[in-house]
């Protein structure tokens, strides 16, 4: 109790980042939708987001360094804020976008400054605790965004951007008025991309994969659950439902890929995915009960196929490569979530709501047949790290983890 304790100031200022950030995707969409956007401009905006995300994972470690984690945090927070608090000005998506992209260098610089700072504060015997604390704050935070989305879609454009907004700056207090001293930052390690894909491939096509389905479904959702008949309110519970789903899914998946070849758990989940995205689309025309349980399926089964990939990537590296080895697998599912919600959207336009489970399921299908080439190439690893639930939230994020992944 007194560990979690000396981490409210962290823990609470994950907690109104989350609320904040995990608002504005669901808001956009559904205020530019009735502002007359199109399906791809509205995809666009959430590639935005995550290409401002690619650019904060990088660019914070480097501005840590320069100003202190406090500093940072402050600075990231402020251009956070000048993205939500911009919507109001202008109603143009290209304008918006900009924000976007402001909003996701924030997010990824908040988490990177958090996450450094916890693990300065971290010891072996900590860790498992602290972390554990860590995600259940984060995926509630989360969970509790998707039923705001409800009440901001009930209020005036400016209130709801601006409740935003306030989230976001409140962020900071917690960190501004803590007495917990800066820590130094340690050396950072470098960023390479080739070291996943020499590890694993398979991995690698996962991260992607995973990008295909969480960041097209998170972006975009909110146009299919309006295209399938859900009201304003009902598009948090569509999404609430899809977290829900992820999070039932981490312990029984990490039990399977514990115990089985982890590439035959990844090309079943794969399977499953495909499975739960041809039930979305048969349950489209059911009312909103049956939409909510699809989006339930189908976080149950694409959610943890990000974590399995990276418990399947970490079996074939060393210890000194676990840190570097966590952030080239980040990269890849950042630059998959760059261009996924911006292509689902355009095929909705073009081709209808159920398009967006077409792309996911030919992406989840790429990774069956890919799977069953790997396994073909060399025999799975016969030393195994334990499956950890990998939040893709900072580069940063391996150093957390660290001595997590221990070899069984």
């Amino acid at each position: 109790m007194r560990l979690m304790l000396a981490f409210v100031p962290l823990l609470l200022s994950v907690c109104l980042l989350q609320l904040s950030s995990g608002g504005v995707g669901p808001l956009d969409a559904l205020t530019g939708l009735g502002a007359g956007f199109s399906a791809g401009q509205v995809g666009f905006l959430g590639s935005a987001h995550f290409f401002g995300f690619f650019i904060g994972c990088w660019w914070a470690p480097r501005l840590m360094a320069e100003v202190g984690h406090s500093r940072a945090y402050a600075s990231f927070t402020a251009l956070g804020a000048i993205g939500l608090a911009g919507h109001v000005l202008i109603t143009d998506p290209l304008a918006w976008a900009l924000m976007r992209i402001a909003s996701g260098v924030c997010v990824a610089g908040c988490y990177t400054v958090i996450e450094a700072w916890l693990q300065a504060r971290l010891t072996n015997e900590t860790r498992g605790r602290a972390m554990g604390g860590y995600r259940v704050v984060d995926i509630s935070a989360s969970f509790a965004a998707q039923f705001m989305i409800g009440a901001l879609a009930d209020m005036e454009t400016y209130i709801a951007y601006n409740l935003l907004t306030i989230l976001c700056c409140a962020s900071i207090l917690p960190l501004g008025i803590s007495r917990m001293p800066q820590p130094q930052l340690p050396q950072t390690g470098r960023l390479r991309p080739a070291l996943a894909w020499a590890r694993s491939p398979l991995a690698v096509a996962g991260c992607i994969v995973s990008a295909v389905s969480g960041a097209s479904f998170r972006m975009v959702g909110p146009i299919y659950g309006i295209e399938v008949g859900l009201g304003a309110d009902q598009i948090g519970l569509f999404l609430a439902a899809y977290v829900a789903g992820g999070a039932i899914s981490q312990y029984p998946t990490g039990w399977l890929a514990d115990k089985f070849d982890r590439r035959w758990v990844l090309i079943w989940l794969s399977v499953a995915s495909v499975i739960s995205c041809g039930a979305t689309v048969a349950l489209a025309g059911t009312g909103p009960i049956g939409v909510m349980l699809s989006a339930t399926l189908f976080g149950l089964t694409t959610v943890p196929i990000y974590s399995v990939s990276a418990a399947h990537a970490h079996d074939f590296a060393t210890a000194e490569e676990r840190v570097e080895l966590s952030a080239a697998l980040m990269f890849f599912y950042a630059v998959g979530a760059i261009g996924a919600p911006y292509l689902a959207s355009t095929l909705i336009g073009g081709f209808g709501a159920a398009s967006l489970f077409g792309l996911i399921s030919v992406a989840h299908i790429g990774l069956i047949g890919f799977g069953l080439l790997r396994m073909r190439a060399r025999p799975a690893s016969e030393i195994r790290t334990r499956y950890v639930y990998a939040p893709r939230t900072s580069f940063w994020i391996g150093r957390l983890l660290g001595k997590t992944r221990e070899k069984d």
